[in-house]
């Protein structure tokens, strides 16, 4: 028998979760309603990585099991769908912010104001949210940049440490900052927090010429060749990560998988030692609540994005193609 819905007091809201009993990650034994209390104990967190940002939900309504599959594009079938528009029946104070795809379809996206639209999408399956790098109140300027450290298959977390540090001592020498975090798997991402001044086209061509200048210095380690089969090194800078209607899994968010790993914002100090299965669903609330959100400086200073175009300009790239 089913257990009986629950209401939850998020902030001013109630938020009602149904069937908190059902298995989410039966190999940890964690229920719907666990997964709820985590979400509410990085709270802060997760807010930050969403608040006002256009978010495209991945939801898992049955739990992850073996055998789960996503629906793609391809297929359209699939224990788990992403939702990009607005679900049927939400709540009148779930605010969304209204987009346009490349293809020039529209949508009104959900854009979290406030914890309570959280949880009301975790209780509708939603482990991973993929929100846009910019903002319901421009949504053709992004206001973060978001360099994609992608290991090829076979390679592991370590090979990517090293380019992370490289990322993050090219990036002082132009005078900006960048923040890391985890993916959840073996990858790592690195946000800079910039002006919102640019096309998502200017953005890529940064992010491509930051790419090529971490190949000049970790020749061994790093590529920006697009197609997989012709990639001769072991981390790809994924430069088409800042392309329209692209988006990265934010901080906090549940990777689909019987670990229940999280994508985990880390200082830089704690690159050395971390690995992506040191963070949990389980192990990050208590983490959480030592040490704060370490991203909570991400939307302070804004960076322009001049030194990196500067770049882009020396060495002739142009905005890469979409893919």
């Amino acid at each position: 028998m089913a257990t009986a819905a629950q209401e939850i007091q998020v902030g001013e809201r109630l938020v009602r979760v149904s069937s908190p009993d059902k298995p989410y990650f039966p190999e940890r034994g964690l229920t719907k309603l666990d997964v709820v209390r985590y979400f509410l104990a990085v709270g802060d967190g997760i807010l930050r990585a969403l608040r006002d940002r256009p978010t495209m939900l991945e939801r898992w309504p049955r739990g992850v099991f073996e055998g789960a599959t996503i629906a793609t594009r391809q297929t359209n079938r699939g224990d788990a769908f992403y939702q990009k528009r607005l679900p049927a029946g939400a709540p009148d104070w779930v605010r969304t912010a209204h987009i346009t795809f490349p293809s020039g379809r529209t949508a009104d996206e959900v854009a979290p104001s406030e914890l309570a639209v959280v949880i009301w999408a975790v209780n509708l399956g939603t482990l991973r949210f993929h929100p846009w790098p910019v903002t319901a109140a421009d949504v053709e300027r992004p206001d973060q940049l978001r360099i994609d450290l992608d290991p090829m298959p076979g390679v592991g977390f370590e090979q990517v440490v090293p380019v992370a540090r490289e990322v993050r001592a090219f990036l002082a020498e132009l005078g900006l900052t960048g923040y890391p975090k985890t993916t959840g798997g073996r990858g790592l991402h690195v946000y800079l927090s910039i002006e919102p001044r640019w096309s998502f086209g200017e953005c890529r061509r940064a992010v491509l010429a930051l790419g090529r200048e971490m190949q000049r210095r970790l020749p061994e380690l790093v590529t920006t060749t697009w197609w997989r089969d012709q990639r001769d090194r072991p981390v790809f800078v994924d430069y088409n990560q800042m392309a329209r209607d692209h988006t990265v899994t934010s901080a906090y968010s549940i990777r689909p998988t019987p670990q229940a790993l999280v994508s985990a914002p880390l200082a830089w100090e704690e690159l050395d030692d971390a690995r992506p299965e040191d963070f949990d669903v389980l192990s990050m609330p208590a983490r959480f609540a030592e040490r704060g959100d370490p991203h909570a400086g991400l939307d302070g200073d804004r960076h322009s994005l001049e030194p990196l175009l500067e770049l882009a300009d020396r060495e002739g790239l142009e905005a890469p193609p979409e893919r």
